[in-house]
């Protein structure tokens, strides 16, 4: 039996129709905003997944060319590997979803949200949000907790709910919430310099615009949700839990007390060993149940630490930054290089810049079909002292990668303040907390040494959060470390200028963050901002003034939008042929302006003047030097631009009398000629006779 739901969110209507697709899914939807249609598909296994100590959830967000009316580009045309906006979109969806699950719960669950009609005004990562939440709620997967996401601009210093493909080009503000009842789950946010109090009023805009939502998701619930299952949820054996306990608590705690990570890891190698020799035997087939209660023993140490004694495992105060060193210029023939050391987290980026035909093409569901600045993240296995096989970019990296891009975006200057596409790449080093954010650091310094005129330098900073097991306590953290991300509730990444807020992501734990604790990490996160800035500014106070000698430099000539076929001539033929003769590279915008990219200036000269000459248009008067490209008994032709020809009559071939044209000229020779009429038709007649004498005349005024 088809079901079909509806409620108004932001002037529009918002449906849900189920009950009569995807009959062998535990739920199927259709979800609309609009005109844009998601489809939603959620499943789980019938039982846990052995040998495991997490929560197998993957949820994948597959985009359909069809949607917008467009058949994929290139050789195969079917849709492949999802694009980077879709690994996104997926992990937008799985970050404030997974912490809601009951703990133990070990079942494979797979979320599928396949979007299948775009209309662009209702962008469709939203929806997939929603329609994710609201597939669990109605399916009898044990998940019991509606989670609303929208969307919110800002343009005029008003908030805009869930904005227009208009508005969101006019707002200054990209800011998208996650919100259960009670607490908020997850934020991103990008910026153009928010400040901090508008920033948190944004959010608790969204926060309450989500509560509509939610209401709308359990009432279906209410309504038609199935009955949940009642979950088999994983627990170590009690006996084996006191066993590891009575043995190893005391060691663990006097080793998670040592301040210094190198001596702190030492010793909790011996006390692996001693876990190994003490119960391998003991209990052969319970290894992995041992880890977890090891780990489970480690993350009571270090909370209570943190919560009930404020002592941070390397000693510092809670607002306290790891010691910073900022570097530029390291890297000798690469075009900027910066490199950035938080405390044992070390980040190296590198500018590299480009002609403005090396921009990214875009092939996927939005409006946005190419982009000139890029962020690359690479996190390899040494950068944490591990062997392990290097892949391709997996999603995290993808994610801080764009994450640290979203940051710069907005300081990044226009093209025609700087005609160049921009590529950041970020080398993890040494990670040991938030590289997402000293990625934002290193490629602020990379930029700056590239000489790249960005608005304002940038930095980031990551948030920690320490909360009791009913979350009436909290303590938020700056600038958190490995141990702290790992065992902590919250990862609140902050980044911007002096000015305001580029960006922010957050990712928690636990069933949602109170606004207490939002502000708290937005104000502390300034604080820390402010420093990491003020060291960056020693470093380097602002972009160099000279490019690196190895970078193409970029010149421009305009010329009318009707002259480009000429250009680029028949088949590109003609812009070819200067591209081969010079070593250029060539663009060119369909409102007629040119670049042309060289390392080499006189070549980019020769090949503006060829582009000039291509495009100028002859005018009677003017003086040319052309050449002869066949002569007749009546005269010669004489190309004085290329394409361009025109007839010297022989009678104005020279200041005498000329019997026979090959006594004056033959075909190659390079003649000074004048314009002298251009007819009805267009055909240029030429004159060397004025041209001779009028070049005698400016002589004789020389002399004088």
């Amino acid at each position: 039996m088809n079901h079909v739901l509806e409620a108004t969110i932001a002037g529009r209507n918002i449906k849900v129709e189920f009950g009569k697709i995807g009959m062998l899914s535990d739920c199927a939807i259709f979800m609309s905003y609009g005109e844009t249609v998601i489809l939603i598909n959620v499943n789980a296994s019938e039982s846990p997944r052995n040998g495991i100590d997490f929560f197998p959830l993957s949820v994948e967000y597959e985009e359909r060319l069809y949607s917008v009316g467009k058949i994929p580009g290139g050789f195969i045309k079917r849709e492949g590997r999802p694009s980077e906006k879709a690994i996104l979109h997926a992990r937008a969806i799985d970050r404030p979803l997974r912490p809601l699950f009951p703990k133990g719960y070990r079942n494979d669950v797979q979320i599928v949200c396949t979007v299948v009609s775009v209309e662009q005004d209702n962008v469709p990562d939203i929806l997939a949000m929603n329609g994710a939440s609201m597939a669990l709620c109605l399916s009898s997967i044990p998940f019991t907790t509606p989670v609303a996401t929208v969307a919110v601009g800002m343009i005029e210093n008003e908030f805009i709910l869930n904005p227009t493909t208009q508005q969101r080009k006019e707002s200054i503000l990209s800011l998208t919430v996650c919100a259960t009842k009670e607490r908020i789950m997850m934020i991103e946010a990008g910026g153009e310099e928010i400040p901090e109090d508008v920033m948190i009023n944004a959010i608790d805009f969204a926060f309450n615009a989500c509560q509509e939502i939610v209401a709308f998701q359990e009432d279906a619930m209410r309504q038609f949700g199935k009955e949940k299952i009642e979950p088999k949820l994983h627990k170590v054996d009690e006996a084996i839990e006191e066993d590891i306990k009575n043995f190893a608590f005391d060691m663990l705690k006097e080793a998670m007390y040592i301040t210094d990570r190198d001596k702190r890891n030492e010793v909790l190698k011996g006390i692996n060993e001693k876990l190994q020799e003490e119960f391998s035997e003991k209990y052969p087939d319970n290894t992995a149940e041992i880890g977890e209660v090891v780990y489970s023993i480690q993350k009571g140490i270090v909370r209570n630490m943190l919560l009930n004694e404020d002592r941070r495992p390397d000693g510092r105060n809670f607002d306290e930054i790891r010691k910073i060193s900022c570097d530029v210029g390291i890297l000798p023939r690469t075009h900027g290089t910066g490199l950035f050391t938080r405390g044992l987290t070390q980040v190296m980026t590198v500018a590299t810049i480009g002609a403005l035909g090396d921009v990214q093409i875009l092939d996927g569901l939005g409006t946005e079909e190419s982009k000139r600045y890029m962020h690359h993240y690479n996190f390899p296995s040494y950068s944490t002292g591990e062997v392990k096989p290097l892949r391709g970019p997996g999603r995290r990296e993808i994610g801080h990668g764009a994450l640290a891009e979203k940051a710069l975006e907005p300081l990044i200057p226009s093209e025609e303040e700087f005609p160049y596409t921009i590529r950041l790449v970020s080398e993890v080093l040494s990670s040991n907390g938030s590289t997402s954010q000293a990625s934002v650091c290193g490629s602020t310094l990379a930029l700056l040494d590239a000489g790249v005129p960005i608005k304002r330098p940038a930095a980031g900073i990551a948030m920690g959060l320490i909360t009791s097991e009913d979350l009436s306590e909290e303590k938020v953290i700056t600038d958190i470390q490995g141990l702290e991300d790992f065992f902590g509730d919250m990862d609140f990444k902050v980044a911007g200028t002096e000015k305001g807020i580029t960006s922010i992501q957050v990712d928690t734990k636990i069933h949602g963050l109170s606004k207490y604790c939002i502000e708290q990490a937005i104000t502390g996160a300034r604080k820390a901002r402010l420093t990491i800035l003020e060291k960056i500014n020693d470093c380097i106070p602002e972009a160099r003034k000279e490019l690196s000698p190895y970078a193409p430099r970029a010149y421009t000539i305009n010329i009318h939008p009707d002259k480009i076929r000429d250009v680029i001539g028949a088949g590109g033929k003609t812009i070819n042929k200067i591209i081969a003769e010079t070593g250029v590279k060539i663009d060119i915008n369909n409102d007629g302006k040119v670049f042309v990219m060289s390392n080499d200036g006189e070549s980019a000269n020769k090949a503006l003047k060829m582009i000039d000459d291509l495009t100028k248009d002859v005018k009677a008067g003017d003086i040319y030097l052309g050449k002869v490209t066949k002569t007749t008994n009546f005269g010669a032709f004489v190309e004085i631009l290329p394409g361009k020809e025109g007839l010297v009559h022989i009678s104005k071939l020279d200041v005498s009398r000329v019997n026979k044209v090959e006594d004056i000229v033959s075909t190659g020779d390079e003649i000074l000629v004048k314009v002298t009429e251009i007819d009805n038709q267009g055909r240029i007649n030429l004159s060397r006779k004025d041209a001779i004498a009028e070049s005698k005349s400016e002589e004789a005024k020389d002399e004088q």
